[in-house]
């Protein structure tokens, strides 16, 4: 059975986001697409706008020396726009170090991604860890 072609595209996403090919998801985010960040750590928030969106992903980066990644596990769609991913994240920053669950709930518009939703396991972890 082949994947959904809104599954398939987020995958891409996955892939760039973990070379780091920032080409390739401007390509995948909408100009005006927004990613939802929980928390209340430094980097929650709402990022709006591709070049937000792509400046958040820098910052990940950047504020981990290079170090965070995310093992994609899972993703579900629906069929009508929405696909559900469940990720593991791992980084190390100033002598701590992260593994935490996680998601992201995207909403994908004329083969682009416009929204995202990202959900954690545990709040705490992300809060301490980015603090």
């Amino acid at each position: 059975m082949a994947e959904h072609p809104h599954a398939a595209l987020v995958r891409r996403g996955y892939d760039a986001f973990s070379r780091g090919d920032m080409g390739a998801l401007s390509e995948i985010i909408a100009k005006d697409a927004t990613h939802h960040v929980p928390g209340s750590h430094p980097l929650s928030g709402d990022f709006k706008g591709q070049d937000a969106v792509l400046g958040y992903y820098r910052q990940l980066a950047e504020r981990s020396g290079g170090t965070f990644r995310v093992e994609l596990q899972h993703l579900f769609a629906d069929g009508r726009g929405h696909v559900m991913s469940v990720h593991r994240a791992t980084a190390e920053r100033a002598g701590r170090s992260m593994d935490a669950m996680g998601g992201i709930m995207f909403r994908i518009v004329g083969e682009k991604v416009t929204d995202l939703d990202e959900c954690v396991a545990d709040l705490e972890v992300g809060d301490a860890f980015w603090a």
